[in-house]
């Protein structure tokens, strides 16, 4: 039985991660394009990576954990789902329509604190995708809870087309088009290449909505007042979690123009963004992991096997994680190209980047006890904690080191939310991970890597040369140990190319 849970499981996790890292992937021909259209000297990079990083923290806001909540409640009133599921919509809907109404109410102050007077539009635009994007966030949980990864994936993959179809119109059609002639696109404006980021976004976010109306009947189920209560006495410790959490990501970004003020800071933190683009790698990885993942545990909590999968799991986890790492250290040579050459500068804080992601991939691993538990106050206590250290690295540090003080106060963050998530669920709810195999495979790959820096060759092919064999070294070991993990993949791959057989 546990077996076949994680066969599912594996099978979940590569649908989720095909349409997350091809999405992705495809979205990550953005940052080429805007990096090389917009010099790191202007600062426009820099303004797109503060107002997203604006839009991260409001969307954890707007859905206040009511993704997680949804499967909870889900699984525990199976017979009333749709109820459940009505009644988180509507709750997301609610709030996130009342935001946009205090925010076109409160503009002018608002772009005006922010530093955004010249442009106060990027706020509106922004905080229209913010609120679709936390209403769309319930209905893809549904299709999740539902087990329909090909909607899903479907979905997830025609806003990237979209979003790539319209930016590569703006950016590389249009100016030539507006040249040569310019009453066909009178709308256009040369200068406003940032703002038109923001439009595209607002326009394929919107259109996407469409794609939910047979989501939306369940609507009819209406509010179930006594259910919200208990719903909402569940989420407020994941909202506050969620806030502390995200502001692990994004409170370096949304700090730095007031440690760093001026055009400078903008132009430092373009740099800084466009570098981090490239860590987010491991990003993708643990999203596509969370997707199949959340169902899978809650569904299956009640089961006898239940901690013995999750210390399963979380053992195969880091192993492609870590292997993700070094692979994308290990071709960064090539990596590189994704950004312009004015933005290359940065590229010392990838490698410290992608392992505080590795390290915030381990802490949502570790996560699930206080949730299964209903002691979701601690993921708070433990965000909150871990947050406070990098606002205190930021604050000392980045006045002087610039950018590099963001990458190690991310790294430092996470790795205590990671230490104390672990220690006190011990105790609580102990799991039984296997510590001494994870702590192998960490030794081994930062092993691997610091031994290509020790011994990194003059010559670009050399060093390539060189890493892949340092990959090619992890690979053999991790085969040599997992092999009853490798036959279980292939089992996978095989179920997931009979569903899609079965699609088409």
């Amino acid at each position: 039985m546990a077996q076949n849970s994680l066969k599912r499981l594996f099978t979940d996790t590569m649908i989720y991660g095909m349409s997350s890292i091809i999405g992705r992937f495809l979205n990550y021909l953005l940052v080429p394009l805007y990096t090389y259209k917009i010099a790191a000297t202007s600062g426009g990079y820099g303004i797109v990576t503060e107002i997203y990083a604006y839009t991260a923290l409001m969307l954890v806001i707007l859905t206040f954990g009511m993704e997680t909540t949804f499967f909870y409640f889900a699984n525990k009133y199976r017979e009333r789902s749709d109820t459940v599921f009505s009644t988180a919509l509507t709750a997301v809907g609610g709030v996130s329509a009342v935001f946009l109404l205090l925010l076109f109410c409160f503009i002018k102050p608002v772009s005006h604190a922010l530093g955004y007077d010249a442009h106060p539009e990027f706020l509106t635009m922004m905080g229209c995708v913010v609120a679709i994007d936390a209403f769309q966030a319930i209905l893809y949980a549904l299709l999740r809870f539902q087990g329909r990864p090909i909607k899903f994936a479907s979905l997830k993959l025609l806003f990237i087309f979209c979003n790539i179809g319209l930016n590569l119109f703006i950016f590389l059609v249009a100016p030539g088009l507006y040249e040569s002639h310019p009453r066909w696109l009178p709308w256009y404006d040369p200068d406003y290449q940032v703002g038109y980021i923001f439009v595209v976004n607002l326009i394929c976010v919107a259109g996407i909505t469409l794609g939910f109306l047979p989501e939306l009947r369940k609507l009819r189920c209406g509010v179930d007042w006594k259910l919200l209560k208990e719903m909402l006495r569940y989420t407020w410790p994941l909202l506050l979690f969620g806030i502390a959490g995200i502001l692990n990501q994004v409170a370096d970004k949304i700090c730095f123009n007031h440690l760093v003020p001026g055009e400078e800071g903008k132009v430092q933190l373009g740099i800084y963004g466009a570098c981090v683009k490239i860590a987010m790698i491991m990003a993708l990885i643990t999203q596509a992991f969370r997707y199949a993942y959340e169902p899978f545990v809650f569904g299956g909590q009640r089961s006898r096997d239940s901690k013995e999968n999750q210390a399963v799991v979380m053992k195969y986890f880091v192993i492609f994680a870590l292997l993700a790492y070094l692979t994308v250290m290990a071709y960064l040579d090539v990596f590189k190209y994704f950004i312009a050459p004015s933005y290359w500068e940065g590229l010392r804080v990838v490698p410290i980047v992608m392992m505080a992601e590795v390290f915030m991939s381990v802490y949502f691993n570790l996560s699930f006890w206080y949730k299964l538990n209903e002691q979701t106050w601690w993921g708070a206590v433990f965000s909150a904690i871990g947050c406070a250290v990098l606002l205190a690295i930021n604050i000392v540090f980045v006045p002087r080191y610039g950018y590099m003080a963001c990458a190690w106060g991310g790294l430092a963050g996470y790795g205590v939310c990671m230490v104390l998530s672990y220690a006190v669920g011990r105790r609580k709810n102990p799991v039984p991970y296997k510590l001494l195999p994870l702590a192998g495979y960490f030794v081994l790959a930062l092993g691997l890597y610091g031994l290509t820096v020790w011994l990194r060759p003059e010559s670009t092919g050399w060093r390539l040369v060189l890493n892949t064999a340092a990959v090619c070294v992890y690979v053999a070991v991790v085969l040599y140990n997992e092999r009853n993990m490798v036959k279980g993949l292939l089992q996978s791959v095989k179920l997931v190319a009979a569903a899609f057989i079965v699609v088409r």
